[in-house]
């Protein structure tokens, strides 16, 4: 085969366009022993004028015959011809010197009938290999047969090539696979293969491409119904547009499907655009245009959209639906090299209410959108100053919830932090002292919200609900150390806030509210400034308990982090600060209220606060022997942390102990059973009148009623916790071949391998009782693991127990299998909402990945409401 010919045949075959070569025959497999002996007949025969070579032609062989008076040259075994910067190795060449043509053949059987030997051809670094094949080395025209050429991630094997001109060539019978295996000959036949009769490649400066006829999928050898009509694969640096292969299945709301057929455009350097839709045959559709944008070092990102419209059931009967849906998605990246001072990012979703529940495109099913409860949109833009210790950032958010069908729209929200600094200088360098040690840190916070469903949105309606609100926060602290072994610390908060809307309350018999209260908002400028200190003290405190010699447990060690913490603030519910007032309600009693109550910048604390906190901390660990360990000694931890707080409150009337909560936190089994708790009581007794399910809290301390409970377990098993990794390599000599080589046999011939395995298990039980005579109990387990059957074979899935209400919940099976040059994976959702199974089937090759795939969806319970 020439230079050329074997140089650019080898680009990958897969995807399709007509040609001229529609009128040849359907493909038909190539038999893996075939040998064609096709004798070159005048049509095929090359020939061109005597001229003189361009280079000089260089023969050797172990056996040399020339016929002058044919001006014919005859090498037969291991014979050799050097052209220019072309190199042919074979059992037998001819030269025809009159013709300038070259024949080489690979070597035969004793017979005759099969080539045990290819013809090697060597040409600018690469290598070919064919049965046959006339060149010529004037024209530079070739005729090859059975070539193999390994080129872009596979191979092409072709009955006969031929070449025409340094830019066209034509093959017939072609067979292509990117089997690595085959590749590399480790198996001679490839476990897939794509098989055309006729393929064309053009190849130009700036690209090549593959066209063929009629094409067909092989998978071990046996044909699939993947065949197509035509196809077109260019092969270039450069991004190319194409056709987008879609999937196809099965959805019984909406009949059989095409997701995610269209076509793919680059735009220039930086763009590319791609329109996708979703066609199904009740009806049914979706447009899914996306633009992706990136430039290097500076940004990335990609504006997509879904409009379609969702058809239900047949049109006149009670079960007929139709439902427009929308979504419209942006998303910015800034690379962080770009400009350290100014960056700016954005994560805008938004879609209609019922969006999800009512949507075409599948991939919304399987990875679980459906399921969304609320949607979040964000965009922010962030200002830092090399000089200035500032942050500037501004913010606008969008949030959808579903499930009440209102939005928070926060347009625009604008944050200026001051980096925290001390307000004295330090006179040695070392601060010492509460007055060096006090530090600032202050903020203004600008917020314009509204509270608003789908249809109102930049209407009137929505600007009269909008709310702006302006805060700003100072916060002083200092701290020192007091005796030695004591960290005394101050703090002072203060809180300003300004709004545009106040509330007034007040009772109206009259009124269509069922309660009779009415809450009418004011457009009015108000504001309020609240302020807390607080101080503390706080140390560590180590113990320390020694067993005797021989006992298993040489010590347990016991730190303890007590500290108290006294807060003040002033009861800013008073006439005096007119931050609260009062109204009559049904039964004539004077119930007070916040005028900036339902606002944006919310409500000042009531009540005065004169509370005095504990917290206890405390870490407990365990030295025992052990023999594993280099040292001898290994620590347990017992708790790695259990903490105790509450506080009492001097200026409360009432209950001034608050809940007593406990936190604890530890692991066991060398790290990996992790164990999470917490416990509230309630320190006043809790009465119930009879008849009654909410009790009443009274004034008598000593209670101590559980008001909650949470304990949370994660253990994550594998094959390494409970065995040691086995070399096989060192324990047997008997090593599997081609498909087999991950497996090692014994003298019994069984094989052996690493089945290695995970499971994760979490547990979780919550309870929590409040007021109520009957608590409330939240209990699940869950579990999520993998297993490797074989070293091809993997099995993995998830499921979670309600152990309250006796059911599964959502739960996932799937198996995988990998298939050398390819992969095959089954997912199926079995229980819940939305059952679905999906079978896939994709080429591992990068250069076929998205090109070849097989998909088949189905969805046995589509209607389920949302």
């Amino acid at each position: 085969m020439a230079k050329t010919v074997l140089k650019n045949i080898l680009q990958i075959l897969i995807i399709l366009i007509f040609n001229n070569f529609l009128a040849q025959k359907t493909p038909e497999k190539l038999p893996k022993d075939a040998v064609i002996n096709d004798t070159i007949s005048k049509k095929d025969t090359i020939v061109a004028k005597k001229e003189a070579l361009d280079d000089i032609l260089q023969t050797k062989a172990d056996n040399i015959r020339r016929d002058f008076p044919k001006k014919m040259i005859y090498l037969n075994q291991k014979a050799q011809v050097k052209y220019q910067d072309m190199q042919i190795d074979a059992d037998y060449i001819s030269i025809d010197e009159q013709k300038n043509l070259i024949y080489a053949r690979g070597k035969q059987d004793s017979l005759g009938k099969k080539f045990i030997e290819p013809v090697v051809t060597t040409q600018a670094g690469k290598k070919y290999e064919t049965d046959q094949f006339n060149y010529n080395y004037k024209t530079r025209q070739a005729i090859a047969y059975n070539a193999r050429t390994e080129e872009s991630e596979g191979v092409i094997i072709a009955s006969k090539t031929k070449k025409y001109s340094d830019s066209v060539f034509a093959m017939r019978n072609a067979l292509y696979t990117t089997d690595e295996y085959f590749l590399k000959k480790k198996d001679t036949l490839a476990d897939y293969h794509m098989l055309a009769s006729n393929i064309k490649l053009v190849k130009t400066k700036e690209k090549s491409q593959i066209i063929t006829g009629p094409i067909q999928m092989y998978i071990e050898q046996v044909p699939t119904p993947l065949i197509m009509p035509f196809a077109i694969l260019p092969f270039s640096s450069k991004r190319s547009a194409g056709i987008l292969i879609p999937s196809f299945g099965e959805r019984q709301d909406v009949g059989f499907f095409l997701n995610g057929i269209g076509y793919y455009q680059p735009i220039g350097e930086h763009f590319d655009v791609k329109v996708l839709a979703d066609i199904y045959t009740k009806g049914s559709w979706n447009l899914r245009p996306e633009m992706n944008y990136v430039k290097k070092y500076r940004y990335s990102g990609n504006f997509a959209a879904d409009i379609g419209t969702t058809i239900r059931g047949i049109k006149g009967l009670d079960d007929y639906s139709k439902n427009s849906t929308y979504r419209i998605a942006w998303r910015h990246t800034q690379d962080a090299k770009a400009n350290p001072f100014l960056t700016f990012s954005a994560s805008v979703d938004i879609v209609s209410n019922r969006f999800y529940n009512n949507t075409i495109n599948n991939n919304y099913i399987f990875n679980q959108n459906v399921l969304n409860t609320q949607q979040n949109s964000t965009v922010t833009v962030t200002k830092r100053f090399l000089k200035l210790p500032a942050t500037i950032t501004g913010t606008a958010s969008y949030s959808q919830n579903f499930a009440t069908g209102l939005s928070d729209l926060r347009l625009p929200q604008m944050n200026v932090a001051i980096n925290q600094f001390y307000l004295f200088k330090s006179k040695t360098g070392v601060r010492q002292g509460l007055l060096e040690n006090i530090t600032v840190n202050t903020a203004l916070n600008l917020t314009n919200f509204v509270n608003t469903n789908e249809g109102e949105l930049f209407t009137k309606a929505m600007w009269d609900k909008l709310q702006t609100g302006l805060t700003n926060n100072i916060a002083l602290a200092t701290n020192t150390t007091v005796a030695k072994y004591f960290t005394f610390s101050l703090g002072t908060t203060i809180n300003n806030a300004l709004t545009t809307k106040t509330l007034t309350r007040f009772y109206d018999p009259l009124s269509n509210n069922p309660n009779k209260i009415v809450d009418q908002v004011n457009k009015k400028v108000a504001g309020y400034s609240t302020f807390s200190s607080t101080a503390s003290l706080q140390t560590t405190l180590y113990g320390m308990l020694n067993f005797k010699k021989g006992s298993t447990v040489e010590a347990i060690r016991h730190m303890m982090m007590p500290s108290l913490s006294f807060t003040y603030s002033p009861d800013f519910g008073g006439s005096n600060f007119g931050y609260y007032r009062n109204y009559y309600d049904a039964n004539g009693a004077l119930t007070p209220y916040s005028i900036f109550e339902k606002g944006i910048v919310g409500s000042p604390p009531s009540g005065m606060q004169g509370s005095l906190g504990f917290n206890i901390g405390n870490n407990i660990e365990m030295k025992v022997k052990s023999k594993k360990d280099s040292t001898g000694v290994k620590k347990i931890k017992i708790f790695e942390s259990l903490s105790l707080n509450g506080s009492y409150n001097f200026a409360a009337p009432s209950h001034p102990w608050s809940i007593f909560t406990i936190n604890g936190q530890s692991s066991f089994f060398e790290n990996k059973l992790s164990v999470n708790t917490s416990l509230s009581l309630d320190p006043y007794k809790i009465l119930f009148v009879p008849g009654s399910d909410t009790g009443i809290r009274t004034e008598q301390f000593g209670g101590f009623s559980v008001q909650g409970f949470n304990i949370q377990l994660s253990y994550p098993l594998s094959s390494e916790i409970f065995g040691e990794k086995t070399d096989y390599g060192k324990k047997y000599q008997s090593k599997g071949e081609i498909r087999n080589e991950n497996y090692y046999f014994d003298d019994d011939n069984y094989a052996h391998f690493d089945q290695a395995w995970t499971l994760n298990v979490n547990a979780n039980y919550a309870y929590s009782k409040s007021l109520s005579r009957f608590g409330n109990k939240i209990a699940s387990l869950g579990l999520d693991g993998s297993i490797k059957l074989t070293p091809y074979w993997n099995i993995n899935g998830s499921t979670h127990y309600d152990m309250v209400t006796k059911q599964l919940a959502y739960t996932r099976i799937g198996f995988s299998r990998d298939q050398r040059s390819f992969t095959i994976n089954f997912n199926w959702v079995p229980f819940g909402q939305y059952k679905v199974y999906d079978f896939f089937i994709g080429i591992k090759a990068n250069i076929l990945s998205d090109a070849l795939k097989y998909k088949d969806r189905s969805f046995t319970q589509p209607n389920a409401p949302f």
